[in-house]
């Protein structure tokens, strides 16, 4: 059986609006894939899909070859499937520990068994020092790394990061790739990585699909993507992607 997250010419249009036009990406286990297009080329909407907050209007998600369609999002993360939101969505009034703890509760385990799962986890990522603080007061790059943490709760088949590096540092973007490194070789975890950083995503991804205006343009290794002219003309569209795209 091949071992993949996948959606299969999947479709969503919101009011006649065609947002997604028969998608297919292949996000395959223990590798990093990337998916990058400009602003507004439907990248967040195929993360709903793929995770479950969004149905779509034609097409169908496949997990390992089985049919995920229209499964509640709670069930998605269950069955192995974790994703990290734009805006982090940490409990703010919570500590760091315990925004860990609670996805581990919320997954069925006894809380004593999931505040130990969260502090292994903290440490796996290197930010146990942070384990007291409160969510809300966080500095956005940390915001970011706890997040990842609590997606990496119970060690899912698949990760989806969406825009991870936004706000980061070059340095803390390198830190950002080796921590994706890590998840693909010590967890066996297959990572989507939603990215506008595209030097990191031509960095550590295997292949990527790049979107724009809800169809796929390209796909191919780095050295495919880098070469394309479609995607240089996807990214003149707008001018900070384009300053940013390094291709």
């Amino acid at each position: 059986m091949t071992q993949s997250l996948a959606a299969v010419d999947v479709s969503v249009a919101f009011e006649g609006l065609r947002a997604l036009s028969n998608v297919t990406l292949d996000v395959p286990r223990e590798k990093v894939t990337g998916l990058i297009g400009p602003n507004g080329a439907g990248k967040t909407t195929l993360v709903n899909v793929l995770t479950g907050f969004q149905k779509p209007t034609g097409g169908e998600v496949r997990m390992d070859g089985e049919a995920i369609t229209g499964v509640p999002p709670h069930k998605v993360r269950k069955k192995g499937i974790a994703r990290t939101f734009q805006s982090g969505r940490l409990f703010s009034d919570l500590s760091v520990l315990d925004n860990l703890e609670v996805t581990g509760v919320g997954m069925g385990l006894p809380r004593r068994e999931a505040a130990a799962k969260a502090d292994a986890m903290l440490e796996w990522i290197g930010i146990s020092s942070l384990a007291e603080r409160m969510a809300g007061g966080l500095p956005y790059t940390d915001e970011r790394r706890v997040a990842i943490g609590r997606a990496l709760m119970l060690e899912p088949q698949y990760v989806l990061l969406d825009e991870p590096a936004a706000g980061m540092s070059h340095d803390e973007a390198l830190d950002l790739a080796r921590l994706i490194r890590r998840i693909v070789s010590e967890m066996k975890c297959g990572v989507l990585l939603i990215e506008h950083n595209i030097g990191l995503v031509l960095n550590i991804c295997d292949h990527i699909h790049v979107l724009d205006s809800g169809e796929i343009i390209e796909v191919g290794p780095p050295s495919v993507i880098k070469a394309s002219e479609k995607v240089r003309h996807a990214y003149m569209g707008t001018q900070t992607d384009a300053e940013g795209a390094v291709l």
